[in-house]
């Protein structure tokens, strides 16, 4: 069973940048599809980007932040990481790292094991 822990969130403003980290642990990590999801307040959660399982050939993003973020996987670190340009205020929510054992999927209901979330925040 893989533990998940996210770090990097932070206070950013509109255009900058952040990346997040996904530390894996207690498991193959080679085993899981990665996946990153997002809930803002008062919102529901949302999918924002997905990694395939085992060397990340295929990556899916939301619509909303294609062309802004990038998903990769570092198997030798056990890591994911979101690296997200262009900053909007809208990406303000608290962002969750999550593990399947899918090949890929945008669907949270094919992750079994999630990250206790990291807070970004943009300010206007």
């Amino acid at each position: 069973q893989v533990q998940l822990e996210e770090s990097g969130g932070g206070l950013v403003q509109t255009g900058g940048s952040l990346r997040l980290s996904c530390a894996a642990s207690g498991g193959t990590f080679t085993s899981y599809s990665m996946g990153w999801f997002r809930q803002a307040p008062g919102k529901e959660r949302e999918f924002v980007a997905t990694i395939s399982r085992p060397s990340g050939v295929r990556k899916q993003y939301a619509d909303s932040v294609n062309g802004r973020f990038t998903i990769s996987r570092d198997n030798a670190k056990n890591t994911v990481y979101l690296q997200m340009n262009s900053l909007k205020p809208e990406d303000t929510a608290v962002y969750y790292c999550a593990g399947s054992v899918a090949l890929w999927s945008a669907s949270g209901d094919a992750y079994a094991y999630w990250g206790q979330g990291t807070q970004v925040t943009v300010s206007s």
